[in-house]
């Protein structure tokens, strides 16, 4: 029992704060608020919410993603589009960044956390925990607009749809990338950071002063594109370019998000937040108990020979 006592006395108080304690209100920023596609079937709502872990929440605001919201942030887009993909979204403090996490990555299958991450940045939306999730196999392009109408309900502050549509394409370029240029999804968000850091950094003025940059990136980071691609990804940066965005503030986000790609395997919050880190806790803690039960049922078992 001392044994048992000194190992949780060592385990991470994240660990014990999120086994033992009870999630607060928080009365500033307001509770999470789960926004689901309008397309999922009673059935498939109820399977997000279980991914999503809706019941941990001591409360929660709900809203519904519909086409035609796709046609309020995003130009030219399809107001019939069916919308699968879910998210809940939980306000954090100014300074705190974006913590992406998608819950069913085996549903969402063209959009990582770290392309949602770069999008929503674009898109203006800052300081926020978002995890993702799908009851079947779909792309995963329909919850950054989920995360568009939450973000605005939540904040009661308007976005730049001008700057949601550009999100939208770095979404549409990022997994065009992936599946076509034979670089992994990883590159893809690094390289989308990269070149976004030093537009912020460089302010460049023409799309050629873009265009050296984007090569440059491409370049340092030895990745090989084709022209067509090239031209897809300068494109899309001049537009970035160009938008009502304070560079002078995006620097510090960018590193941020930059480092992450970088840990996303390391640090002790992504084990915290890993299945697998608590299913090993959790066989750690049975096998333990089991081993020390065994002990006193072996002393007993002695006992009762002897007498």
């Amino acid at each position: 029992m001392t044994l048992l006592v000194a190992i949780v006395m060592m385990l991470p108080t994240q660990v014990l704060g999120a086994t033992g304690t009870t999630k607060a209100i928080n009365e500033k920023l307001g509770v999470p608020i789960v926004v689901y596609g309008a397309n999922l079937s009673e059935t498939e709502r109820e399977l997000v919410k279980t991914a999503l872990r809706v019941e941990e929440e001591p409360e929660f605001d709900e809203i519904t993603v519909a086409g035609e919201d796709l046609v309020k942030y995003i130009k030219n887009s399809n107001a019939s589009s069916r919308m699968y993909s879910s998210a809940k979204i939980t306000r954090q403090e100014e300074g705190k960044g974006l913590v992406i996490s998608i819950v069913t990555p085996e549903n969402i299958t063209q959009v990582t956390a770290e392309m949602y991450a770069s999008a929503m940045l674009t898109a203006g939306i800052e300081d926020a925990i978002v995890d993702v999730a799908a009851p079947k196999a779909v792309t995963g392009h329909s919850a950054l607009v989920g995360i568009y109408k939450a973000y605005e309900v939540k904040t009661g502050e308007t976005l730049d749809i001008e700057r949601t549509d550009v999100a939208n394409e770095e979404l549409s370029v990022a997994t065009e990338l992936a599946e076509n240029s034979g670089i992994t999804e990883e590159q893809v968000a690094n390289l989308l950071t990269e070149i976004k850091k030093e537009i912020a950094e460089q302010a460049p003025a023409t799309k050629e002063e873009v265009q050296r940059i984007v090569e440059e990136q491409l370049t340092k980071l030895e990745i090989n594109l084709s022209e067509q691609d090239r031209q897809l990804l300068i494109n899309l940066m001049d537009q970035i370019r160009n938008l009502n965005i304070d560079f002078s503030q995006w620097s510090e986000q960018l590193s941020d998000l930059s480092k992450t790609i970088e840990e996303k395997f390391g640090g002790l919050s992504d084990l915290v937040q890993d299945e697998g880190f608590w299913n090993g806790v959790k066989n750690f803690f049975t096998n333990l108990i089991d081993t020390i039960a065994s002990w006193f049922g072996s002393s007993d078992n002695s006992d009762t020979q002897t007498e």
